[in-house]
C-alpha cells in the first residue's frame, strides 16, 4: 500500500532482458534506499515491485511480462526518470490517499495548459477508467495522488501545482506521453457492492442470485431518507 506522494524521482540505469518476458530493472535512488530491504515492496512510477537486491546507489527488480505490457515499465530505457515512494507504514501519516500500486490502465496526454504558477493537464480516459472518475475524486497518475479538477466526455484534467511539479517527473511530460493509471479503490468496491458481484468478475455456472446492495436496502435504517424517521432525527 502506497499514499501517492512520490519521495524521490529515481534514475533508470539499467534494463535486462530475463526468460519468459521478464526484465530486471537498476534504478538509482537516494532517499528510498534508506531502511529498504531486499523484499520491500517500492512503487516506480505507480507499479509496485519487489526489491530483488540493493546496492549503495541502487535498487534492482524482477519486472514481470505482463507488467511490461500492460503499464509504462515497458517502454523506459537506460537514462528514463521514475517516481518512486516505499510502501507506506502503519505508524506513518497518509497524506495522499491508498494507492495499491496496482495499475488500471494507461492514459494519453492531450494538452498542458499554464495558468500562472499551476499546470492543468487534461488525459485521454477509456470508459473502463473513465467510470471510477468523479470530480473532486482522487486518482494515481504515474504514482503520484492528484485530485481530478473535472470531467468531460472521454477525458479528466487535473491540476498540478508547482511543488509537485518540481518533485516528480511531471515536469518533464509532454502532449502525447502515456501515463500509468490507478483509479481509487474505494470506488471501484462500491460498485462491486451495488452490483452483487461475490466472484470478482468470474463467470460462474448456473443462475445467479443478486447479492448486492440498493438504495431500499437502506429505507429501514433510522435517519436514511425515506425511511420515515428523519423527522424524529433533531439535534438540540
Amino acid at each position: 500500500m502506497f499514499t501517492g506522494i512520490v519521495e524521490e524521482v529515481g534514475i533508470v540505469r539499467s534494463i535486462q532482458q530475463l526468460g519468459s518476458g521478464w526484465a530486471q530493472l537498476e534504478v538509482e535512488a537516494k532517499i528510498v534506499l534508506e531502511g529498504s530491504k531486499v523484499g520491500d515492496s517500492i512503487a516506480i512510477d505507480g507499479v509496485c515491485q519487489t526489491i530483488k537486491r540493493l546496492s549503495p546507489r541502487s535498487f534492482f527488480v524482477d519486472t514481470l511480462a505482463e507488467s511490461l505490457k500492460k503499464t509504462t515499465l515497458g517502454s523506459l530505457h537506460s537514462g528514463s526518470r521514475v517516481n518512486l515512494e516505499r510502501a507506506l507504514r502503519f505508524d506513518g501519516r497518509l497524506d495522499g490517499h491508498f494507492v495499491q500500486g496496482h495499475v488500471s490502465g494507461v492514459a494519453r496526454i492531450n494538452t498542458i495548459q499554464r495558468e500562472k504558477d499551476n499546470v492543468y493537464i487534461t488525459l485521454s480516459l477509456p470508459p473502463s477508467l473513465l467510470r471510477y472518475c468523479v470530480p473532486e475524486g482522487s486518482i494515481a497518475l504515474d504514482g503520484i495522488s492528484l485530485t481530478i479538477a473535472s470531467i468531460q466526455e472521454s477525458a479528466i484534467t487535473v491540476n498540478l501545482i508547482p511543488v509537485t511539479l518540481e518533485r516528480t517527473t511531471w515536469k518533464y511530460k509532454r502532449e502525447g506521453d502515456l501515463v500509468n493509471v490507478e483509479t481509487d479503490i474505494i470506488g471501484r468496491y462500491v460498485e462491486k457492492l451495488f452490483k452483487g458481484d461475490r466472484h470478482g468478475g468470474q463467470e460462474t455456472q448456473g443462475p445467479r442470485t443478486p447479492t448486492g446492495l440498493s438504495w431500499d436496502s437502506f429505507r429501514g435504517w433510522e435517519g436514511f431518507p425515506g425511511s420515515g424517521t428523519m423527522e424524529n432525527n433533531t439535534v438540540e
